[in-house]
């Protein structure tokens, strides 16, 4: 069972969280809701151990090894947990785990690079890297193993200590991780805090904080941002996506129709880098539309813990409810609902998985991230006009683009704005490489080597050359 994260006041009775389960609609188990004044002292014994910890590179990849290790050791419990509160199928839950792992070993195997400058000077110039101090991690609900080793392995790798701090629908699978996690690394090295608001705007606002990174919507992001500038805090924000996916018309329907639906519907469609909408050649609309409606009405829906799910419900009720009223929107607007468009009767937060046809382009479900299984399918006229609708939005995750010939589909995908573009696939992430946003979706950079310098400040030494000494 998970263990009292430090912070905790002895004797005090700490208030509960309580944690549903979103196959049921019904809690199953809580969570400490810790006040926010706690965070002085678990922010003072992350400093103090800071201490320590940055000053042994050898002794920090050894432990970083060692946590992936027992986080492979946990899974099959990590994997249900997870899915018990989060309620993607328990597959899914187990990859989200081994990707925990494997970030990891990433980073322990990463070090930074001392340069020196020779720019004929009559001094060496030498730049190493040291780490910032605590660093504040807060995630969301939608992969909470995977979006929290994102922040803190290469925080930790860096030298850095971290306070980690999942949402409060998806706590306890973060707990059970940073006991499991609190078996091999020092003390106070990674605190996981729980509970409502205003924790995290507290967190993030502390003046013992140096980095702030945060997974999240992009209101609560720009609210970050503002907490963090009154300590100077680095920031590095990941924030919402509404990718595209353009179809040029040389695409081989029957041939990527598996891949374009699992790209949208993954998670039950709750993945930042997801395919939210897609743009199809008029003539081949039809086609598409038909492709992805035979997947949606067939694929198995149901509770993650069922081997037979594939697709799980939605979250929570507030998402479901976001879900619902967009979907409803623009049904009203005179969509046509190819599959799905209703919540499924019975407990729980099921949504049918949805495909949308004659959606007006200007309609929320389409210029807004719905973040559900919901799918618009909009038809162009021609490639600048797709282009131009998949640029028009204020968000810059991500895109795609599908084709047969592929220098020409690579030539569309420069024209898309947004962070990472992939072509014939979409939402594969390699963990050597940058993930990072544009416009609305983003400041700073995540992963490989970009994800371990965001969490160091340069530092330079100058000494005379020998003969000038």
């Amino acid at each position: 069972m998970p263990t009292p994260e430090a912070g905790h006041v002895p004797g005090h009775r700490a208030a509960s969280l309580a944690v549903v389960d979103p196959a049921t609609g019904e809690p199953f188990d809580e969570a400490p809701d810790q006040r926010p004044d706690e965070l002085d002292g678990v922010i003072t014994r992350a400093r103090r151990a800071w201490h320590g910890w940055r000053a042994d590179p050898a002794a920090r990849t050894t432990a970083l090894c060692a946590a992936a290790d027992a986080v492979e050791e946990a899974g099959d419990d990590l994997a249900r947990l997870l899915t018990r509160e989060q309620g993607k199928p328990l597959a899914e839950s187990y990859a989200e785990i081994a990707r925990t792992a494997a970030r990891l070993r990433y980073f322990a195997d990463l070090a930074p690079r001392t340069r020196r400058i020779d720019d004929g000077r009559p001094v060496h110039s030498v730049v190493r890297w040291r780490p910032v101090g605590p660093v504040a991690a807060i995630v969301p609900w939608n992969f909470p193993l995977q979006l929290a080793a994102a922040k803190f392995a290469p925080a930790l790798a860096a030298g850095n200590t971290v306070v980690l701090k999942p949402s409060p629908h998806t706590p306890l699978a973060t707990r059970l991780l940073g006991s499991v996690l609190a078996t091999v690394l020092p003390e106070d090295v990674l605190t996981v805090v729980t509970g409502r608001e205003p924790l995290g705007a507290r967190l993030a606002a502390h003046q013992g904080i140096r980095h702030v990174t945060f997974t999240g919507s992009v209101p609560t992001g720009r609210a970050v941002a503002g907490s963090a500038a009154a300590s100077l805090a680095r920031v590095t924000l990941e924030l919402g996506g509404n990718d595209a996916a353009v179809l040029l018309d040389d695409a081989d329907v029957d041939r990527i129709a598996d891949r374009l639906f699992w790209a949208a519907f993954r998670n039950c469609g709750q993945v930042c880098m997801a395919v939210k909408r897609v743009y199809v050649p008029a003539r081949l609309h039809a086609e598409v539309v038909e492709a992805l409606a035979q997947r949606a009405k067939t694929v198995a829906v149901g509770s993650g813990l069922d081997p037979d799910t594939r697709i799980g419900p939605v979250n929570n009720a507030p998402q479901l409810a976001r879900v619902e009223q967009v979907t409803r929107q623009a049904l009203a607007a005179g969509a046509r609902a190819a599959a799905g468009g209703h919540r499924l009767d019975g407990a729980g937060y099921f949504f049918a998985p949805t495909i949308l046809s004659d959606v007006p382009p200007d309609s929320p479900v389409v210029t807004e991230e719905q973040f559900g299984p919901v799918l618009p399918v909009l038809p162009y006229r021609n490639l600048d006009e797709a282009v131009d609708a998949a640029n028009g939005t204020g968000f810059g995750l991500g895109g795609s683009v599908w084709g047969t010939d592929l220098d020409r589909a690579e030539a569309v995908a420069d024209r898309l704005e947004c962070g990472t573009a992939w072509i014939n696939h979409h939402a594969e992430l390699s963990l050597a490489q940058p993930f990072t946003g544009v416009k609305d979706s983003g400041v700073g950079v995540a992963g490989g080597p970009w994800g371990l310098y965001g969490n160091l400040r340069p530092f330079v030494v100058h000494r005379p050359r020998e003969e000038e000494a």
